[in-house]
């Protein structure tokens, strides 16, 4: 039976991963560390990192699934699928806010999130402080999370 803190460890653990992948990959696609600037390295990009991503989250709704076959914990299950809800929701809000941002001009974006704070990386070769604040505007609007947790940058 797994306590809420080894639960919040694993989660946080998983979080990690994933964002050291993103870096990993990041660093070996193009080999000085720098962000992509052509349009096919950022496409490139943004696609390697929105597959690790959903590799990741399946991997956690696997764990999740496993944990709830496994346990004959009540509170334990409903723990688990309370979870398991959180990180649909937090999935699709994340596809909803990548599809606003797309349609209001830009070709690519993912958006991951985490303990209310945004992450957007936009394919573009340049922000301008316009685009930032339409960007902010979209995140701040459909989540009512404060514009100062939310980073926007471009690949």
């Amino acid at each position: 039976m797994l306590t809420k803190k080894k639960k919040v460890f694993i989660i946080i653990g998983m979080i990690a991963l994933l964002l050291v992948t993103g870096g990993l990959n990041l660093f070996l696609t193009n080999g000085e560390n720098e962000v992509p600037t052509s349009s096919y390295e950022s496409t490139s990009f943004l696609s390697s990192y929105r597959a690790t991503k959903l590799e990741t989250r399946q991997t956690m709704m696997s764990y999740y699934d496993s944990i709830i076959e496994s346990s004959t914990d009540a509170e334990q299950i409903i723990e688990t699928n309370a979870l398991i809800s959180e990180l649909a929701g937090r999935m699709e809000q994340e596809t909803i806010l990548e599809g606003m941002i797309m349609a209001s001009g830009y070709e690519d974006c993912v958006v991951t999130s985490s303990d209310g704070s945004f992450s957007v990386m936009v394919k573009s070769d340049g922000l301008t402080a316009d685009d930032v604040a339409k960007i902010l505007g979209i995140i701040v609007k459909e989540t009512g999370v404060s514009a100062t947790n939310v980073r926007v940058s471009s690949v």
